[in-house]
């Protein structure tokens, strides 16, 4: 099935642009707006680095595996580590812990991106997919100078004015809950409601610039 224009740049590969995506294992998961509820679930300091592993060849990691720059013409894949792990068609990586349960805060400066997917995925999701497309990533992203969430590969905008230089993300497991966070206010701006059945690791998406992780973090007071 073909996939709009506005998508296919969101998902492009190294030097040249996806025009279908795969049908298969679509299910579909409320994407909405709606005030974050507080949760009983345990709070826990998730502290992660980026996995190398997992890092598509157009990506590389710096400061210590806590952040990521886009190379627009990457490494032949050939001269990359062979691991089924690496995402093979797609500017992904995922974060190096796996979550099964709990409260998790982490923030990401983003001020050298303007095109970027944040959220989580299943540890197990497929590496031919892109996060967003599939029944098993959750994320928020920018791109055009528009924030939107996304999940099975549906898109809905979300309203923010401008483009701040750090974000939150906030997951509660039990809840099912994924939040984008203003970290200046701070203020949940737009939660995806998710059904989490299996090890979730922390996702990122990545088309140019570069992006910074932050975790280990507490959650920020009064955070509603």
């Amino acid at each position: 099935m073909a996939i709009p224009a506005s998508l296919a740049r969101f998902c492009r590969l190294s030097g040249r642009t996806l025009v279908s995506l795969p049908g298969r294992n679509r299910r579909q998961i409320p994407v909405s707006a709606r005030r974050w509820y507080t949760s009983r679930s345990p709070v826990n300091n998730l502290q992660f680095r980026l996995d190398e592993r997992t890092a598509h060849s157009s990506l590389d990691l710096f400061k210590k595996d806590t952040g990521v720059i886009y190379r627009m013409l990457g490494l032949d894949p050939s001269h990359v580590q062979d691991n089924p792990e690496r995402f093979r068609d797609w500017a992904v990586v995922f974060g190096d812990e796996k979550i099964t349960g709990g409260s998790h805060y982490w923030e990401v400066t983003v001020k050298k991106s303007q095109e970027f997917r944040l959220g989580v995925a299943e540890a197990l999701m497929s590496r031919d997919d892109c996060v967003g497309t599939n029944s098993s990533s959750w994320v928020f992203g920018y791109a055009q100078r528009k924030w939107f969430a996304m999940t099975n590969n549906k898109i809905v905008p979300v309203t923010l004015v401008g483009k701040p230089d750090r974000v939150g993300i906030l997951l509660d497991y039990e809840a099912g809950l994924l939040g984008l966070v203003d970290v200046q206010k701070p203020k949940v701006i737009h939660t995806i409601k998710a059904q989490f059945r299996g090890p979730l690791c922390p996702a990122f998406g990545l088309w140019d610039g570069e992006l910074l992780t932050h975790s280990g973090l507490e959650q920020p007071a009064g955070l509603k």
